[in-house]
């Protein structure tokens, strides 16, 4: 995790094994938005421009302090791409982002 973050996604969402939003906040300069929903494909397509997430929560009254773990990247297998924590990924699977 030595590259900028750009966001870190809280939470996550799927459907038949592949992501259909997750929950994230974005960073803004020295500090993080709100909440985002991010669907699969405008994240696929951050991933791809080379962004950094990561999962994590948010530090409860400490702003833009966050308790991070995995790092997120981008998956090709079978001539397929996914979003996952891991290289051996065979669907989208972020592994401690809990459910939402």
């Amino acid at each position: 995790m030595a590259k900028k973050i750009n966001g870190v996604i809280e939470a996550v969402r799927y459907k038949n094994g592949q992501i259909v939003a997750v929950r994230a906040y974005e960073r803004r300069g020295f500090t993080f938005s709100d909440r985002l929903l991010i669907d699969r494909k405008t994240m696929l397509e951050r991933l791809q421009k080379g962004e950094q997430f990561v999962i994590g929560s948010r530090q409860d009254l400490l702003a833009s302090t966050f308790n991070l773990s995995k790092s997120v990247m981008l998956v090709k297998a079978d001539g397929r791409e996914f979003i996952a924590t891991h290289e051996n990924a065979t669907r989208d699977e972020l592994e401690t982002a809990p459910l939402f």
